[in-house]
């Protein structure tokens, strides 16, 4: 069956409003992004409750402050996506990927989609302002970074794209620890969000981004090539775009032993040999890419799938120890340094 017959197809079974709209926010690649929220929640409320935060919080204040970002987040990153699909219409339907997605089987209209992500991110941006506004800052900040940065500036004119647009998917702990911090956060400037911790999170995330999404694109080799989208891989070759997920990894490795240097950053101590270790776990996969490797029967690379996935992991992972390193009294390790920004 050609990709006409398959189209035409999926226009004569739609499969309901509900899941439409569920495809277009693409909910299973925001779970990865609440969990880093959540978690940045339940770690600045953790080390408030160990009293080494100046704001007293208690697990009432942590559940409202979750189901508050669990909303907000999960409309505003859901409408993002349903924007990106609406501008990437006309590029989903060439690539393997994508060609399954609402707009291109008919199932809804580009405008559709268009109105749709436009109504429920500003909505969900919007739901942060019952948190603090630094919270909302950082989530229509991270709407427009996507939607204006990377989807219709930077993904189909640079192989940096995807460095530079990391930029909106790192903002999820700044977000949940802005609305966790609330009323301590009493001055105007939104990159004050009273601990270095979240900027830490932040940049694990930005760091981690380019050899989790270079991986896939190893492994969808050319599919982006046909869309004349300039990933990496497509405009300077596997080799090279191999090489830069090692760079990224390398500081991904020092980012782990910051703590040790910069006590003052307010990150556990116990978290350095946990982070490294991860840390090496995934960059193993990333170093056994072979770029000459044959493609599989789907025309995929298999080592470069296995870093793609192993990279999912090894993030979900990353914050959800530091939160189960932060229940833990720091009298009884000592681990903690003074929490200054």
């Amino acid at each position: 069956m050609d990709d006409t017959v398959a189209l035409d197809a999926g226009v004569e079974s739609h499969p309901g409003w509900m899941s439409v709209f569920i495809q277009l926010m693409k909910l299973r690649v925001i779970v990865l992004l609440q969990i880093t929220a959540v978690c940045a929640i339940l770690i600045h409320d953790l080390l408030s409750r160990h009293g080494l935060l100046d704001i007293e919080r208690t697990w009432t204040d942590t559940c409202f402050t979750i189901l508050i970002t669990l909303i907000g987040g999960t409309l505003s990153a859901g409408g993002s996506n349903s924007i990106n699909m609406w501008y990437d219409s006309d590029i989903d339907v060439l690539m393997r990927r994508t060609q399954k997605r609402p707009i291109p089987l008919g199932h809804i209209s580009p405008v559709g989609a268009l109105i749709f992500g436009i109504i429920i991110s500003l909505l969900g941006s919007s739901v942060f302002f019952v948190l603090h506004w630094k919270a909302a800052f950082w989530s229509f900040f991270s709407v427009f970074f996507y939607v204006l940065i990377y989807s219709m500036w930077l993904k189909r004119r640079t192989p940096q794209n995807i460095v530079i647009g990391g930029i909106a998917g790192a903002t999820p702990p700044l977000i949940g620890w802005a609305g966790a911090a609330g009323e301590s956060l009493n001055n105007l400037n939104p990159f004050d969000l009273g601990s270095a911790i979240p900027w830490m999170l932040f940049a694990l995330i930005f760091l981690w981004t380019p050899p989790h999404f270079w991986a896939l694109a190893l492994y969808r080799s050319g599919e982006y090539a046909k869309a004349e989208v300039p990933m990496m891989n497509e405009v300077k070759g596997a080799e090279y775009t191999l090489k830069q997920s090692k760079i990224y990894c390398v500081l991904l490795f020092l980012l782990s032993i910051v703590p040790y240097f910069w006590p003052e950053s307010g990150l556990p101590m116990l978290w350095i040999p946990i982070s490294v270790g991860l840390t090496i776990w995934y960059s193993i996969s990333v170093w056994n890419i072979d770029p000459k490797e044959e493609f599989d029967s789907n025309g995929r690379m298999p080592k470069a799938a296995k870093s793609f996935f192993r990279s999912l992991y090894y993030l979900g992972w990353m914050f959800i120890l530091l939160v189960l390193i932060c229940i833990i009294p720091p009298d009884l390790l000592g681990w903690l340094g003074p929490l200054e920004s």
